[in-house]
């Protein structure tokens, strides 16, 4: 299927490793410009490196802390500035810190907020202008199934991820007539640095083994398995597409049919 995408320039956070890396390559693979960002120099020179032996396509890249927003309005004029322009945006961070209500302090709440929901509110802001102009723009915001059903010892992720979908939902009513399209995509249990961390957290609170503990996740998702990066990844490529131009607003679980509601 060509997805109608080809040249388009896309901006993904945090795609230096795992899901982020994982639409980014997407991305490049259906023929887009991309642009990648991380706090880390050293893995955004691996990732660019890889991603070029394997696509024949350079990456632009910059170091980034996505709460902070000089970096974020520095990263951004970066990449217009290499690209023109901006037309796929994919807002995509690492979990906040786990904990529960007594564990987190107002100074753990405050990064969270710039981390999860400030940083897509920023980046978003800085893109739709010029996308309202052109009248095209796609829109993906990277949540967590927390969004649907909080998951337990991770309050700031349950809390905060569920604001970043009231403010794509509201930001899709605003910006539907100009064929810009906003969405969130929700990944259950998938492989990632960031579930393996949570595992080894879980692990030592039951005394069982980080191994043992994936395993029980993967027993209570009916797929009987856990994702892949590269299935978010085609998850959101889709809605990054000219195809995906009458979906928004809405949030995708891509979790193998963890989550059990109706809505």
């Amino acid at each position: 299927m060509d997805f109608g995408i080809k040249n388009k320039k896309a901006l993904v956070t945090a795609s230096s490793k795992g899901i982020g890396r994982a639409v980014a390559e997407g991305l490049v693979a259906e023929g887009c410009d991309v642009g990648i960002c991380s706090r880390s120099k050293e893995d955004l020179l691996e990732t660019a490196r890889e991603i070029k032996n394997k696509y024949h396509f350079d990456v632009f890249w910059s170091v980034c802390d996505i709460n902070k927003q000089k970096d974020l309005e520095n990263t951004f004029n970066y990449f217009v500035q290499q690209f023109g322009q901006i037309d796929i945006l994919v807002n995509n961070c690492g979990g906040p810190a786990p904990g529960n209500l007594p564990d987190l302090d107002d100074e753990k709440w405050q990064a969270a907020f710039e981390q999860v929901l400030l940083s897509a509110v920023r980046l978003s802001r800085f893109a739709v202008t010029d996308m309202m102009k052109r009248e095209w723009g796609r829109i993906i915001n990277i949540t967590s199934i927390s969004v649907k059903q909080p998951i337990d010892n991770l309050m700031l992720s349950n809390s905060l991820r569920a604001g970043l979908i009231g403010f794509a939902k509201s930001l899709s009513n605003e910006v539907g007539k100009y064929n810009i399209t906003v969405n969130n995509i929700a990944p259950g249990y998938t492989l990632t640095n960031r579930l393996y961390e949570l595992a080894v957290i879980k692990a030592k609170e039951s005394g069982k083994s980080h191994e043992e503990i994936l395993i029980e996740m993967a027993k209570g998702i009916p797929a009987n398995r856990l994702g892949g990066p590269e299935e978010i990844a085609a998850a959101v490529t889709f809605l990054a597409s000219a195809k995906a131009g009458y979906i928004t607003g809405t949030t995708l679980q891509v979790d193998g049919g963890l989550i059990k509601s109706l809505f």
